[in-house]
């Protein structure tokens, strides 16, 4: 597998942009586009990746921890999720995949550079989402030219992305070689992006995609053919880990938030915060938000370098166990407040996106049991 980008020479960890820094001018109602753009402009993007030569096409999970922290901050969970699916799945699923020349390598070239943005388009209007094996969406690879038709449903980045990333059916049968990605220009003939119907992370500019017959060169496909769902596999825990680091963020944003209301409210004389029930109960959330921490720290390099699928199940439900009780935790010690425009409750209801996303959480527990004995075994001194 190919580095996401050469290694530079004399390239310094001192000298590297912090996202944080690259956000700080970026204005508070920026587009996710927008956000995109500034870390791309800032070289963060690129030294999300920058791991030394020799190092897989993945970002560094400490880099990707701060990045989602950074852009988390900003307080809009659809910007960020729209962060999160580009960096951990789009980009690392392309950069595998890229020659050294041509329309892949260009789109990669430009996602990075913040330039361009890109949706990845895998959950299929077919299927489930968690069936990816019985999408409908068709490519006809023919010796000059791909023929696209189907549809994708709840895709981020859709109705803003410059470019989709799609997995496509390019033989019949549910076999896991059935299955290629194409890259498909969002102004391609043929391919219509309506908004999805929700109130909940309007910041992610999701979508529904169709594909009606789009005729594209054959240098749009991405990778070998039947090599799509394996590739997507090898990059899934990627993502999954970057769900667990952004419920984190999330949950610590709002623990903070909630403890700074409690101090402020008071009964009798007395800070709502020096009730004993009120402390106790924060007290767990806080519990659970550093297990999750400690989760990511332990297991990161592993996803990442070592594609440890069991590991990243973990991850992925233990995102899903802690963070809606955490959040609905605060929001109910918020009070009414919680029920303001952009508050806590709204938060929550936007925070489900970690317990479905990826895989849901029951679905993933089940890939947990069965790796119980490996599992247990890690657990030995």
């Amino acid at each position: 597998m190919p580095d996401l980008l050469p290694a530079e020479p004399g390239t310094a960890a001192g000298r590297r942009p912090q996202a944080a820094a690259a956000l700080a001018a970026v204005p508070a109602d920026a587009t996710a586009s927008r956000v995109w753009a500034a870390l791309g402009a800032a070289g963060v993007l690129h030294d999300l990746y920058d791991r030394g030569t020799g190092q897989p096409a993945a970002p560094g999970p400490g880099r990707l921890a701060a990045l989602l922290a950074a852009v988390d901050a900003r307080g809009d969970n659809g910007i960020t999720l729209s962060v999160l699916v580009q960096a951990a799945s789009a980009l690392p699923l392309l950069a595998a995949c890229a020659p050294e020349a041509g329309p892949v390598r260009a789109a990669l070239d430009e996602t990075l550079s913040g330039a361009a943005t890109l949706a990845l388009a895998a959950t299929d209007a077919a299927a489930p989402g968690s069936d990816l094996t019985g999408l409908g969406t068709e490519v006809t690879i023919g010796p000059d030219e791909l023929l696209l038709t189907g549809g994708k449903r709840w895709i981020t980045t859709a109705c803003t992305a410059d470019r989709l990333l799609v997995l496509a059916r390019h033989r019949p049968g549910r076999h896991f070689t059935s299955f290629t990605w194409v890259l498909v220009p969002a102004t391609a003939p043929g391919v219509h992006i309506h908004p999805a119907d929700t109130g909940l992370l309007t910041g992610s500019a999701t979508g529904h995609v169709t594909f009606d017959a789009v005729r594209l060169p054959a240098d749009h496909l991405v990778g070998r053919p039947g090599r799509g769902m394996a590739a997507f596999a090898r990059h899934m825990g990627t993502e999954r880990l970057a769900g667990a680091l952004w419920a984190v963020a999330l949950t610590r944003r709002v623990l903070a938030d909630t403890k700074e209301r409690l101090t402020r409210r008071a009964i009798d004389g007395q800070p709502l915060w020096h009730n004993d029930a009120v402390r106790q109960r924060y007290a767990a959330c806080l519990v659970q938000v550093r297990q999750l921490h400690a989760l990511c720290e332990t297991l990161g390099e592993q996803v990442v370098d070592r594609h440890d699928l069991a590991a990243a199940a973990l991850l992925k439900s233990a995102a899903g166990l802690v963070a809606d009780p955490v959040l609905a935790a605060c929001a109910q010690l918020q009070g009414a407040d919680g029920l303001a425009r952009g508050g806590a409750q709204h938060i929550r209801s936007e925070a489900a996106v970690l317990g479905i996303g990826g895989g849901v959480t029951e679905l993933v527990l089940a890939a947990v049991a069965d790796n119980a004995d490996a599992l247990l075994a890690d657990l030995s001194p």
